[in-house]
């Protein structure tokens, strides 16, 4: 097993982690390092195992928690590992696979978890497995069913990258199917019959007139959209086709609930079959509660919407403010140049350790 130093640098951590490969659903050797660092390095945490998710927490008495969550999975390996460093200084880029997505989050929260045994809030450390696959394997879901408790507290900071400038909230998601029918003929005599994808045009002209709506919610600005992704149809070259589908993906403001999320979809689209198949809510921001107005001093006031649907929506269900906060360029995660520039990582660090330690 991987032996993990983690009160060195946070930089050489996120290298020993990124070094350490962990595709969804084969996380158990990063998940027995990290239980075994924490035990052996960190007496101060009530560890526990779930899965292969391991959760540590400070018991201290103070009048609020932070809870400080990040994913231990990647998405498969593409020529990308082990890591490596180019530059020097303020130039200098940690490369490799899960160095953005998330492992430099999570050598911070790491490090934080054994070099502050007093924190001013009490701490929780969540890291979980399967966020890079399909939701009903997310180990957050699994932990809220079989440790509640663990996910409760004022605060939840993810350590999703976000260029190391907190991400407030996030967007909801919602994707829909609609579905036209027509009659099938030979296209020698299409007349005969009715073409569903022809029929799609009239709902990819709604698409393409809607304007996205832009919202400002506690001075950050959240942008909408509403987007086709993909059409299905189809029987033979040679076929009139009778029975067409047409995917539709909705990003919608937090402060638009699924139910009026799908309000509007099916207003778009009214005289149309639709069929929601999958949605998450989105999430305030919830900046004006203490432990995150803390958070936001302590990283001199950046603060930015998060575009995107992130597990802060997660913590937000459980009526919690909920914010982003990781090294790294979003845009790189999933890519086969993953890296992360290291004063991102430093950055992070400082601004936790002066939440944490006043």
């Amino acid at each position: 097993m991987p032996s993990l130093d983690l009160r060195s640098d946070p930089v050489d951590l996120t290298a020993a982690l990124v070094d350490i490969e962990s595709v969804s659903g084969a996380e158990a050797g990063i998940a027995d390092a990290v239980e075994a660092a924490l035990r052996a390095q960190a007496p101060h945490l009530e560890v526990v195992r779930n899965g292969d998710a391991v959760l540590a927490r400070t018991n201290l008495g103070r009048p609020s928690r932070i809870v400080f969550a990040g994913h231990l999975d990647t998405v498969p390996v593409n020529d990308n590992l082990p890591s490596r460093r180019t530059g020097s200084g303020d130039d200098e880029v940690l490369h490799g696979l899960g160095s953005v997505d998330m492992k430099g989050g999570d050598a911070v929260f790491l490090h934080l978890a054994a070099t502050l045994p007093e924190p001013r809030h009490d701490v929780t450390f969540v890291f979980y497995d399967c966020e890079e696959v399909e939701a009903e394997r997310n180990g957050l879901g699994r932990i809220e069913r079989e440790l509640p408790e663990w996910l409760r507290g004022d605060l939840a900071v993810v350590g999703e990258p976000s260029n190391a400038v907190i991400e407030a909230g996030c967007q909801g998601t919602m994707r829909v199917e609609l579905r036209v029918e027509g009659v099938r003929a030979h296209t020698a005599r299409a007349w005969m019959g009715s073409n569903a994808i022809h029929a799609l045009a009239e709902p990819l002209r709604r698409l393409a007139e809607y304007e996205a709506r832009v919202v400002e919610i506690d001075g950050l600005t959240y942008r909408e959209g509403l987007q086709a992704v993909r059409i299905e149809g189809g029987v033979a070259g040679n076929v009139v086709p009778d029975s067409a589908v047409l995917t539709v993906n909705h990003r919608f403001a937090p402060d638009v609930s699924p139910e009026q999320a799908e309000a509007r979809l099916r207003k778009v689209f009214d005289g149309y079959e639709l069929t929601v198949v999958d949605c998450s809510p989105g999430a305030l921001p919830g900046l004006s509660a203490p432990a995150a107005a803390e958070l936001v001093a302590a990283a001199g006031g950046r603060v930015a919407a998060k575009l995107g649907w992130t597990d802060v929506a997660r913590f937000a269900a459980l009526g919690m403010p909920a914010v982003n906060f990781g090294p790294g360029d979003p845009t790189l995660a999933h890519t086969k140049q993953e890296q992360v520039r290291v004063v991102e990582i430093r950055r992070v660090a400082e601004v936790l350790r002066s939440l944490l330690s006043g």
